[in-house]
């Protein structure tokens, strides 16, 4: 996500509900990692219950100063929680008004990466939801986008990272980052490459098989001499990729896929895939641009 030397922060956005705080510990953890700073964003929205008061008046003034008051609590809150999980980290609060999509979007231009949480709710119900403000947010995103999903998920030991392969621009860029996110934990990398047969399957299934797993270790190749300690482990799956790449994620660290993919008999990372597993994976999902 970021070179030696830069010092662009991770963003997080943050959720009005003290109680879901899954994302922004993941976002914290990862500046300590990363030895970035952290910055917490929040949009002025509707008054937080302790702010929902019958003696308010319905004036634009005053209502416009509860939700002021309202984003500086939740954001208060949010750095008191940061400075308790990691005293040294550097962290700055950002309120905002307007869209939160546009915010997030312009947030990340200078950011490493741009961390939301998900409860899987309704469109609704949602602040920073998938639903909501991850997926137009990955459609423009300038960085990384990372949807943490509430409550937290059970990992397996050894630890592990899944990346989606297909041979495309832009699952190259999530291979990479896939390969930082593994190499910064000490994880094993699964990289799957997904072949989804048309509605007439072909009798012999061999030759297309035999051209993923060429795709595959192609891509994987000098990045696997880049990162020698990562445990790596490839291999092509038949299926559904949405359904095939949340089952292999089930106990992940997280999952990495590209925005955007190829077509014909490899493409796996087209736009409604990077949404599917979006709105279906239990860990965390990182979804990554293709660089400008």
């Amino acid at each position: 996500m970021s070179g030696p030397g830069d010092r662009r922060p991770i963003v997080v956005g943050v959720d009005p509900d003290p109680v879901h705080r899954m994302a922004l510990a993941w976002a914290a953890d990862e500046a300590v990692r990363r030895r970035l700073p952290l910055r917490a964003v929040h949009v002025e929205g509707v008054p937080t219950r302790g702010y929902r008061r019958r003696e308010v008046p319905p004036s634009w003034e005053e209502w416009n100063e509860a939700l002021h008051k309202a984003g500086q609590q939740v954001l208060g809150q949010a750095v008191d929680f940061v400075s308790a999980r990691h005293p040294q980290l550097q962290v700055d609060a950002l309120l905002a008004e307007g869209d939160p999509v546009w915010v997030l979007r312009e947030q990340s231009r200078d950011a490493t990466a741009v961390v939301l949480g998900s409860r899987h709710l309704s469109r609704k119900q949602e602040v920073f939801g998938s639903a909501s403000v991850a997926l137009p947010v990955m459609a423009r995103t300038h960085c990384p986008l990372v949807v943490v999903p509430e409550p937290e998920h059970v990992t397996e030991e050894p630890a592990y990272f899944v990346v989606g392969v297909d041979g495309s621009e832009h699952s190259a860029a999530a291979v990479d980052v896939a390969f930082e996110e593994a190499a910064l934990r000490g994880a094993r990398l699964r990289a799957l490459l997904v072949w989804e047969p048309g509605p007439l399957r072909v009798f012999d299934e061999h030759q297309p098989q035999q051209e993923c797993r060429r795709l595959l270790s192609e891509i994987v190749a000098g990045r696997q001499a880049r990162c020698p300690d990562v445990d790596l482990h490839h291999e092509v799956l038949v299926g559904h990729p949405v359904q095939v790449l949340t089952d292999a994620s089930a106990h992940a660290l997280g999952l990495v896929v590209g925005t955007r993919g190829r077509g014909g008999f490899a493409g796996m990372l087209l736009g409604s895939v990077s949404q599917g597993v979006l709105n279906h994976a239990r860990c965390p999902v990182i979804a990554v641009p293709t660089r400008e």
